[in-house]
């Protein structure tokens, strides 16, 4: 059996590590850098926080389209510089009005960033490890999220130094550009849009078409993946100012992260095997239900169990969940498609995400915080009923066997 732990692809996991460090090292504690410095209210911290995953979208399709087009070293370097110094950015922002500036624009970097590094991890992997490794990927995401918010809230409760944050995530993204900086890729294919198509030999100029920034064969998937991203967009954001403002925990947000961090990374390392024989549907399946039971956990019952248990509940789904429907849409491109199936997939997560995080503060700023985490159990629901009615065979018949 082939290598799957090989140098470059350690290299881009540490990369890929370092960068969501950085990003949840501020992700949990921003709702309460805009209340306490700028005095935002929850509709205005929602407004403000749903620039950065608004931008990311807009960034992801054509993030694709680069990856698949132009030589992916360049554009993982480029974007990946643009990422650091945004962190940079905060520190110089001193209104309400220049935050919302720097965040929204710093959306496009992530957005682009991340198409990148797991396009290169995938180029990486030997192709007989490559449902395993890109499932293995996703720890170092998890890792990062178990690590950055337990260690953030640490730092904040003993300095109360926003600022000191700011420099940390930027010293951390610089670490993560040199990492990848170092990776070594084979010559890339020759992408232009003269190259000949691979099934028909056209040497024509490729057209620009839709499937060149969205895998349109994959767009159910896509639609699925909204109802998710829209779950984890509301919970993700608007846990912290919960906890300390409904259930009166000030100490928890940083081990609900941790617990939640657990559960992915168990699923993670138990779902290894079945996505290396090719169980897709399994493990989508499975974590769609574990998921579902701890978003309603967590709104239905509002005490220290039902939080911390549903932070398991919901690590485990999504651990599942999450690299069995990117695996599943990167088996419905073709080769040269890899960049665009991923930014398909990441750009779904991205507006679900995005809007969950503009609702869920609309939501909470006329109806309360319980009632936003209600809707997201509903949400939750309807893309599990979605899956199983729908999505599941729109897969199977349209999957590329490679």
């Amino acid at each position: 059996m082939e290598r799957l732990w090989n140098k470059n692809y350690i290299k881009v996991m540490t990369a890929n590590f370092s960068l969501f460090f950085a990003f949840y090292l501020l992700t949990p504690l921003l709702p309460l850098y805009l209340s306490e410095t700028f005095g935002a209210t929850k509709d205005v911290i929602g407004l403000v926080l749903s620039g950065y995953t608004i931008t990311a979208l807009l960034f992801r399709p054509f993030s694709g389209y680069l990856v698949d087009s132009f030589p992916r070293k360049t554009v993982l370097m480029v974007s990946f510089s643009a990422f650091a110094i945004f962190f940079a950015g905060y520190l110089a922002a001193g209104t309400l009005l220049l935050f919302t500036i720097v965040r929204t624009l710093h959306g496009g970097p992530f957005g682009t960033l991340t198409v990148a590094n797991s396009t290169v991890a995938i180029d990486v992997l030997p192709s007989s490890r490559r449902n395993e490794g890109i499932g293995y990927y996703g720890l170092s995401n998890n890792l990062a999220m178990a690590i950055a918010p337990t260690f953030a809230i640490f730092i904040y409760a003993e300095t109360h130094n926003f600022e000191l944050l700011f420099w940390l995530a930027f010293a951390i993204a610089t670490f993560g550009w040199i990492v990848d900086a170092t990776v070594t890729l084979r010559r890339q294919e020759k992408r232009s849009q003269e190259r000949m198509s691979q099934e028909t030999g056209d040497l024509r100029p490729r057209k620009l078409s839709l499937d060149r920034f969205f895998l349109a064969r994959g767009w159910l998937l896509g639609v699925n993946m909204v109802f998710f991203g829209f779950c984890f967009g509301v919970l993700s954001n608007y846990l912290a100012i919960y906890g300390k403002q409904v259930m009166g925990i000030t100490g928890g947000t940083g081990t609900w992260f941790m617990l939640c961090s657990i559960g992915l990374i168990l699923s993670r390392l138990q779902g290894g095997k079945a996505l290396r024989k090719g169980l897709l549907t399994h493990n989508a399946s499975e974590g769609m239900v574990i998921s579902l039971v701890g978003y309603t956990l967590f709104v239905a019952s509002p005490n220290m169990f039902g939080y911390y248990s549903s932070a398991i509940l919901i690590g485990l789904g999504n651990g599942h969940m999450w690299p069995a429907f990117q695996n599943m849409m990167i088996s419905m491109a073709h080769h040269n498609e890899r960049g665009t199936a991923n930014s398909t997939i990441l750009i779904s997560w991205d507006i679900g995400m995005g809007l969950g995080i503009l609702a869920g503060g609309t939501i909470a700023e006329h109806l309360g915080y319980n009632a936003a985490f209600w809707i997201v159990a509903v949400m939750n629901a309807i893309g599990v009923l979605l899956y199983f009615l729908k999505t599941r065979q729109f897969f199977l018949l349209r999957r590329i066997e490679i």
